[in-house]
């Protein structure tokens, strides 16, 4: 191919970033890459997303840098698509448009006084703790002594996690300031997991399991009678089950052995039940709950069913970690059941309009296929995504335009005056960020609103 193939990428998260790597690895194409994201700092949920006590996983930003110093890409941060440039801009500048914007939003229990003052989404804590600018000026009231973490996937984990470590457990990571310091005066005593399944269906991992019995000041507990399977569920574990489930059933039952030391705070998980109300005087005071009991449906799969048994307890914080969901983006379709942009092998389809391919727009990641997966689920779900946007610019004969309306996408965001953010601009925030990090034994102290990022950046380029 000897023409040149300009591609924009829409969002700097893992599936934009391995869509990016798989774009370069196609040596019969000259491809040029632009890259937006919204925030003047790269990698979504990489930086945002993952526990600040996970060092190691954040490792993967390495990979994702070495894309990005790629002579034929370029990273615009702080551009918005729907507020700085939109979509006729990018089908006018560009050969095609991949999507890789993930779910932001979140799914809600649907349950009375889920919005009482005190009840939250995890994903707001979860951004709130890691720095994201959206997020740095939410409240959570950390007086209270009893929070409970509705879902028991490994991001209710992580919320939980962080709520039951010590000030020094978390002063060696990267969790921003101001959380830190907030979680220092916490008050909690009690935090619930609450799972709505058995042990044997939770989502969560044995890594991230097995990170409770090492916490420096909280016990954790199951009871063993919410261990003693079912007669489906122990057939299940003996034939079917995963090593990992395995494994989560092993160090549930070590966790349920243990002695109660008497420790600051105590981490609970409780299976097979659901929360049917959250109660109080304009914030959260109390839930109720009721106790499930599995089922085996015409699938041979086990569902969980209410009984009739309710239980209520005291609560100051309710944390919903229940599945993320994604959100429409203007002037494309979406699917509000899945929360997913219509698409067949990454290739956007209008299903009004009898299911219509658009040759020049695809998405990759969770905006995709859904929130599932972990951050290494994200590279076979972009190669496939790339190589079916390849395939049909041969099979449709496309070729590369030449005469575009306006020849680079720089000369519209300056007319706008957006005040762009480039990689290498980046690079002296990270900087910055690891070099006062380094001062205070930490990976880095995460700068935490739009206004100091671009100050920074200001002063480091003059």
């Amino acid at each position: 191919m000897n023409e040149c193939w300009k591609i924009a990428v829409i969002g700097s998260g893992p599936a934009g970033f391995y869509a990016a790597g798989e774009l370069f690895r196609q040596k019969s194409w000259e491809i040029k890459v632009d890259m937006f994201e919204r925030l003047p700092t790269p990698f979504g949920l990489v930086r945002g997303g993952v526990a600040p006590d996970h060092q190691k996983i954040k490792s993967v930003q390495k990979i994702y840098t070495r894309i990005a110093e790629n002579e034929n890409f370029r990273f615009f941060g702080n551009v918005e698509i729907g507020r700085d440039i939109f979509q006729a801009d990018l089908l006018e500048h560009y050969d095609a448009v991949i999507y890789s914007v993930g779910s932001p939003a979140d799914r809600e229990l649907g349950i009375p006084g889920e919005d009482l003052s005190g009840s939250h989404s995890a994903t707001e804590f979860v951004a709130w703790y890691n720095g994201h600018p959206d997020f740095c000026d939410y409240k959570f009231d950390l007086s209270a002594r009893n929070a409970f973490v509705i879902g028991i996937g490994n991001v209710a984990l992580d919320v939980a996690r962080i709520l039951a470590k010590t000030h020094e457990e978390l002063a060696k990571t990267d969790i921003a300031d101001y959380a830190l310091e907030a979680l220092r005066a916490s008050q909690l005593e009690d935090i619930w997991l609450v799972g709505r399944r058995g042990p044997l269906q939770a989502a969560f991992s044995p890594a991230e399991l097995r990170e409770f019995m090492e916490l420096a000041d909280a016990d954790v507990l199951v009871e063993k009678n919410l261990l003693e399977l079912d007669a489906e569920s122990q057939q299940i574990l003996e034939t079917d089950a995963s090593n990992d489930t395995k494994k989560n059933i092993e160090i549930l039952k070590q966790i349920s052995k243990k002695d109660v030391s008497g420790k600051k705070r105590r981490v609970h998980f409780l299976f097979l039940t659901s929360p049917v109300e959250i109660s109080g005087n304009e914030k959260v005071e109390k839930i109720s709950m009721v106790r499930n009991q599995l089922v085996k449906r015409k699938d041979g799969s086990l569902a969980p069913q209410a009984t009739a048994e309710i239980s209520e307890a005291a609560a100051g914080l309710v944390f919903r970690s229940i599945g993320y969901h994604g959100k429409a983006l203007p002037d494309l379709p979406f699917d509000q059941k899945s929360g997913t942009i219509p698409n067949e092998c990454g290739q956007v389809k209008d299903p009004g309009n009898g299911n219509v391919l658009r040759k020049r727009e695809y998405v990759a990641g969770w905006i995709k296929r859904g929130p599932v997966g972990v951050i290494g689920t994200n590279k076979q779900d972009a190669v496939e995504t790339v190589h079916r946007m390849l395939e049909t610019f041969l099979n449709e004969k496309l070729e590369a335009r030449k005469n575009y309306a306006n020849p680079d996408i720089v000369s519209l965001l300056e007319k706008r005056k957006v005040e762009y953010v480039s990689f290498a601009d980046w690079k002296l925030l990270d900087a910055h960020e690891t070099d006062v990090g380094q001062k205070h034994g930490r990976p880095r102290v995460k700068l935490t609103s739009l206004a100091e990022m671009l100050s920074v950046i200001h002063q480091e380029n003059n």
